[in-house]
Parts: C-alpha cells; structure tokens; sequence
C-alpha cells in the first residue's frame, strides 16, 4: 500500500477511536475563592444543573465549560476574559462576577463581539449609554430589587430610612434605585469597604441615628456579618430591617434564627409558586443538598437561555453576531424559573420583583412571599441604550 494512503488510513483510524471534541465552548467565570464564593459557586451549580439534565449538551450540541475563579479582583477578571476570547476562543461567556469585576472586562468583551451573559449583575453603565448586542445579564439591572424595595417601603408608610451598602458600582446602584422610589427621608447614606467583616461601628452610628427603618445591600459573607452583628446589638428586634441580598438562599444556613423578621426584594426565591421553579428547586436540592440562592437560579436560567439560543443559531453558532441574536431572541421564549421574562433593548431583564420575609413557622426560619412590588418591571436606563 502507498506510504501516503497507509498513514492517512491510520489517521482516520486514529480519529475514530478519540473522544468526539466539543462543539460548543464556555467560560465561566465567578468568585469562587474567599467571603463571597458561595455566590459564584450557586452560580456554576446551578449552570451545570441544567447542563447535567441535557445530557451534556446545549441546543443539542455538545459543550464543554473553562471554570475560572476571578476573585472578586477586577483585573483578574480583565485577565480570564482575555485568556477566554484570545487563548479558548469560547463560543460565550457566563457569570461575569460582580458589578467591579464585569466592569473591568466590558469594554474587552463588549469590542471582541464574544456572546456575554451575566448571572449576578447588571450595572447602570452597562444597562446605558454603555450597552452591548452581544453583553446580556440574566439576572437582573442592579437597581431592581432596590426598587422594588423602596416601593414597598412606600407604600407601607414608613417616613426615615438609614441606608447602607458596600462603595463599589453594585452598592451605589441599589441605593440609587431604592431613592428612585422612596420618597421618604434618608437619615444617612453609609458606604462600607468591600469585603469588611465588622460592622460595629456602623451599628452604632446606626442606632444614634433612631431612623424608622434601615436598608441594606450586603451579599454573600458580608450580609452574615452584618445580620449577626444587628441581631447581638439588639437591633433587629427594634428597628424593622429590609434588604436585598443580604437574607437569601446563600446567607440563610448560617444566619438561621437571625434572619427573622427581615423582609428582602428580589426577582426570585425558592418560595415562589410555578411549575418551572418548584421543579428547579427540587432537582438542586437533590444534587447538590441545599435549597439554591437566586444565584443558582440565575446560573440555571443561564444554560436554559443558552440552550434555546443554541438550537435557534444551529450550525451559526461560531457566528457572534448570529449567536448574539439568538439569544436576545431566545430571551423571550425560553422558561424562567422566576416567571415572566424578556430582554429589554438594552439586553438587560424585564421581569417581576417579589418582596419576601423571613418568618418563624415551627420553629424554622421561613421564607414568604408577600407580594410583587414591580411587576414586568424595566430598568430606567435603557432609554440611554443605543440598541433597537
């Protein structure tokens, strides 16, 4: 046999016998490392859920994920999302970190044309003038849950508000967002570092300041600090406590008892009542032994997204801006486990915002639902996004 017919013969036999490579690629990325890792560890349970109960596969494509851990360091996010682009040449990217982090990385991500999807933030800038086809965040506009907060608060009639949250981009959105809609008057506005544990000081000036009631953006190990620290100071028994992530599914094992009494917004929570959602949290619970946070579902969310703008790219799905597309189409068709759900211009949710509070049923810390402040509810931004 020729040399050249018998070494293409084994090459072809060679290839038949190696694992088929994945078709479709995936970044992840997320603090998985210090304070706040449980948030961007839901994040990834939950998108890998959702892989697992595909087969492995997305829009019937077989896919592979880069986990990457950003530390909650913006320029270690700048970093993994060049290494992803340039180096891995993923077909998108999901999680993006916090606000700072997914700040860092905008202009890389937004320039390449890289499908972008994040599960944990939504800043003003990137909701604005700054928005993207091809950047998408499946959780929420970072103003919302405040929003729906300082609405209820109105509507509840309380007069003074002390507000607190951590000084970076997430923080003063939520303030911003909860004074869009209370039009009450804010005792004092505090912002703490990122990542501080102690918050005794602030609990004092908070208890000088004797407000009406107090509300706070504080996620992941920062919120069980702050919830512990109120509660041995005395003051969750004396002064009403609202937040937004800061008494969810992420914070409540270690906060148990301490968390009774506080009433939070949100898009979602594993006490809301839908077909999708009650088997979402089935499934998570029976993986991985815990009820998921707002994060899992978000990362859950993610894949299902993915999953519906996959099989709408079919064989275009190299194609960024064809990929781009599908999912922005994908966004109203596919089944949330929050409810109702859609891409705004901007690429940012329209969707519900629930408020819930942490009651005491037989001894357990129980979360309620209370009601639906804002409902299909759009950010205030997109009016300054280009997009059509």
């Amino acid at each position: 046999m020729n040399k050249k017919y018998l070494a293409a013969a084994c090459a072809l036999l060679l290839a038949a016998q190696m694992p088929a490579r994945a078709q479709i690629k995936i970044g992840f990325s997320a603090p998985l490392s210090g304070p706040v890792a449980v948030v961007g560890q839901d994040q990834y349970d939950g998108f890998m859920l959702a892989l697992e109960q595909g087969g492995g596969k997305l829009g019937g494509q077989a896919v592979t994920v880069l986990k990457e851990d950003d530390q909650l360091k913006p320029e270690v996010g700048n970093q993994i999302a060049r290494k992803f682009i340039d180096k891995e040449r993923v077909n998108a990217i999901v999680g993006l970190g916090f606000s700072n982090v997914m700040m860092a990385s905008h202009k890389v991500i937004a320039d390449s044309g890289t499908v972008a999807i994040a599960t944990n933030a939504g800043p003003s800038p990137v909701a604005g003038a700054l928005c993207a086809a091809n950047v998408f965040s499946v959780a929420w506009q970072n103003d919302g849950s405040a929003e729906s907060m300082g609405k209820f608060m109105q509507e509840k009639g309380y007069k003074r508000v002390y507000l607190m949250a951590p000084n970076y981009q997430a923080g003063k959105d939520m303030l911003q967002g909860f004074k869009r809609f209370f039009k009450g008057e804010v005792v004092d506005e505090v912002y703490t570092q990122v990542g501080q544990s102690d918050y005794s000081a602030e609990i004092a000036q908070l208890q000088s300041a004797k407000p009406d009631a107090v509300f706070a953006f504080y996620p992941g190990g920062m919120g069980v600090n702050y919830i512990r620290q109120l509660s041995q100071a005395g003051m969750l028994a004396k002064l009403p406590n609202f937040s937004v992530f800061t008494v969810d599914g992420t914070t409540m094992p270690a906060l148990q008892g301490a968390a009774v009494g506080t009433t939070f917004g949100a898009m979602w929570d594993a006490a809301l009542d839908t077909p999708e959602n009650r088997a979402f949290v089935a499934a998570f619970n029976a993986r991985y032994k815990r009820v998921p946070s707002e994060y899992a579902a978000t990362g859950y969310d993610a894949a299902r997204l993915l999953d519906a703008a996959l099989r709408k790219a079919g064989a275009q799905a190299g194609d960024k801006r064809a990929l781009a597309a599908a999912v922005k189409a994908a966004g109203a068709e596919f089944k949330s486990v929050r409810g109702p759900f859609q891409f705004n211009k901007n690429n940012m949710p329209v969707q519900n915002y629930y408020a819930f509070q942490v009651a005491n049923v037989g001894g357990q810390p129980t979360v309620k639902v209370l009601g639906t402040p804002l409902t299909a509810h759009a950010d205030s931004y997109q009016p300054k996004c280009a997009l059509r």
